[in-house]
């Protein structure tokens, strides 16, 4: 990133200006966009040097201006350069506000972070899910520990984060957490939206992402077998615990709903459908959409298996209005 100074001192006629002196602005540009302000200083048009960025003349009172000038050249030449050996970010909004004495708040990584996971805590169930707010927190803990590793810091101003980091937090994820490919992607792109968010906000000048490619693998899931489910169906399992976690699964299995789709579930759910059979009715959390299911013989058997069962006589309030105990609330905790 480019970070030399230009300076410039110029006339800048003010609007529906007709005649008289003009005010004297100062133009402080480093590589992006310039920034201008008024010195407090005005000077006839036909007296200005517009090389020099001075006053002509040899009175007294243009060398007063000018020195004023010269002054105000050395401080920004100053800052400029405490700026550079400091390492922060040299830009001309940052040598303005130094110029100004207006304090900047330095943004930090975890904490920008942090923020953003507590507004997606607080929009659960408008909009985001706990899971997306669980996916967020794991790479929120993988960032502090590369930090602690790479830099033995635990966190960093977002300002500092280049190209470098992003392939260093990616080796990182794959070698010291054992991350597959798409798992390490899905926490680069955790990060990258939040470091999207602070470009947008105008924290940072350039998305430290920029040039780098996220290739997702696609993946072919294992399926089990009629026969395999049968036989997962039939084991007898001593364990109470892991018998239930079994059964959750193959409710799952033969119904087609997420875990978190049958953590939702409540008896208003269950309806007899025209045919005179038990169905599943809801919308499925990840896409709102409507799902009507039949429940096959074995989720009913499970069902019925948990009927009665003392977890589940602590059931929700929308069980409570219902005034029926049910398997629902029992399937949530036995896989939680």
């Amino acid at each position: 990133m480019d970070t030399s100074l230009s300076l410039l001192f110029y006339l800048k006629k003010p609007k529906n200006y007709l005649s008289g002196p003009q005010p004297i602005y100062m133009r402080i540009t480093v590589g992006g966009p310039p920034k201008e302000l008024s010195i407090g200083r005005d000077c006839e048009p036909l007296k200005w040097n517009r090389i020099l960025g001075k006053m002509n003349g040899r009175d007294e009172a243009v060398k007063t201006l000018n020195n004023y000038i010269d002054t105000l050249r050395i401080k920004i030449e100053d800052i400029h350069l405490k700026l550079l050996r400091s390492e922060s970010e040299v830009t001309a909004d940052a040598i303005r506000n130094m110029f100004l004495g207006v304090k900047t708040e330095t943004k930090k990584l975890m904490g920008v972070f942090r923020e953003h996971n507590d507004k997606v805590e607080a929009l659960i169930g408008n909009g985001f899910t706990k899971g997306t707010l669980t996916k967020y927190k794991t790479t929120e803990k993988h960032l502090v520990a590369f930090m602690r590793t790479a830099y033995k810091v635990s966190d960093i101003d977002i300002r500092k984060i280049e190209y470098s980091f992003v392939t260093d937090f990616n080796f990182y994820l794959r070698s010291k957490c054992g991350c597959a490919n798409n798992s390490a992607i899905k926490h680069l792109k955790c990060l990258s939206k939040i470091m999207r968010e602070c470009l947008a906000k105008k924290w940072i000048t350039y998305n430290p992402f920029e040039g780098h490619k996220n290739r997702l693998q696609k993946v072919e899931r294992v399926k089990l077998s009629e026969r395999e489910l049968s036989l997962l169906y039939a084991k007898e399992i001593a364990n109470p615990r892991i018998e239930q976690v079994r059964d959750v699964f193959l409710f799952c299995c033969y119904t087609g709903l997420s875990f978190i789709d049958v953590q939702k579930l409540s008896p208003s759910h269950i309806r007899t459908g025209a045919d005179g059979h038990k169905w599943i009715i809801t919308k499925r959390e990840k896409t709102s959409v409507a799902a009507h299911i039949p429940l096959l013989p074995v989720a009913l058997e499970i069902l019925d298996k948990y009927d009665g069962h003392p977890v589940c006589e602590d059931f929700t309030l929308v069980e409570a209005a219902a005034k029926q105990p049910s398997v629902y609330t029992f399937i949530a905790k036995s896989w939680a």
